[in-house]
């Protein structure tokens, strides 16, 4: 039976260039669930889906991680598929099963008082006449980002492809097209249509030539727009120059940041769910782990008979 491990082994390893540890991670999967059938006096050949469900649930009961039950049964089912495949075996007994599911992680969020750090730090300097036009126009530009991103909850890939007429917006409200093309409005609040006058001034001052580029945010790279790598490796310097993580700080997580604050403060479901373009509202429902800890601290504080010690 090991003949037939290592032939799946070796068809992957020539077909797709799998990776040494992840030939090595399927060795072991496999091994134990060929050990596992030779136990039930059978092989894989012979294996039909109940068996497969045992050996799940025999990992289950030794406490094996959704993610390694996952891992494991991918292993069978390409192993299955590439008996059938081969002609070795007279059907695939893995097509019936579902994978364990993996709970979602919850997203990562700053504080109010985090962004406003971070939005201190970006703008320092800025309006220092001895430093540098270009060091004043990055650090315009890094403020307007941030205080845009948190303010309108774009994704990064809709921020750094802005049209420059989002300078000239007058509407608290934004057009934005986002994932699969789907128009929708984004909010725009003062303080960020401010950055964004300020950001623009400089730009007209210090590069004119990249001011009359058809983006908010120009560069010389090949897109002509502020690419989301730099964006993200320039937020990881604010962030470790205002004391946040830099692993707890991204494009992302400023997205996640708008979300969970409005929810926090009372905003309806439906709406955060428009405002940041799901398509789903399951994919909102996420954020509403605030809102379970603002119940918790609710009851905690207000209810008569509720355990302070707790």
């Amino acid at each position: 039976m090991s003949a037939l491990v290592e032939g799946f082994l070796d068809a992957i390893a020539a077909e797709r260039g799998a990776a040494q540890n992840t030939i090595e991670a399927y060795r072991r999967d496999l091994n134990a669930y060929v050990e596992f059938l030779a136990g039930r006096g059978k092989t894989p050949l012979e294996a039909v889906d109940a068996d497969i469900r045992a050996f799940q649930a025999a990992g289950a009961v030794r406490g094996l991680s959704a993610a390694s039950a996952a891992r494991r049964l991918s292993a069978i089912r390409q192993l299955h598929k590439h008996l059938y495949v081969e002609g070795l075996s007279a059907e695939d007994p893995s097509l019936s099963l579902e994978g364990p599911r993996r709970p979602r992680p919850l997203p990562k969020v700053l504080g109010v008082a985090e962004i406003e750090k971070l939005i201190d730090v970006a703008r320092e300097g800025l309006d220092d006449p001895a430093r540098p036009p270009r060091e004043r126009l990055a650090a315009a530009r890094m403020a307007c980002l941030i205080e845009l991103l948190y303010a309108s909850g774009l994704r990064v890939s809709e921020l750094i492809a802005l049209p420059r007429s989002v300078a000239r917006a007058k509407e608290p409200l934004i057009p934005v097209r986002g994932k699969g093309d789907k128009d929708r409005l984004a909010p725009l609040s003062e303080p960020a249509r401010a950055a964004i006058r300020r950001y623009r001034a400089l730009l007209d001052e210090v590069a004119p030539g990249l001011a009359t580029s058809p983006w908010l945010f120009p560069s010389d790279s090949e897109s002509g727009h502020l690419t989301r790598q730099a964006f993200a490796r320039d937020l990881k310097t604010v962030a470790a120059a205002a004391g946040v993580g830099a692993d707890r700080v991204s494009p992302h997580v400023l997205r996640h940041a708008f979300a969970s604050h409005l929810l926090q403060n009372g905003a309806d479901l439906r709406v955060v769910q428009d405002l940041l373009g799901h398509a789903d509202i399951s994919t909102t429902q996420i954020y509403t782990h605030v809102l379970d800890e603002r119940a918790k601290a609710m009851v905690n504080d207000l209810h008569p008979l509720a355990d302070k010690g707790d």
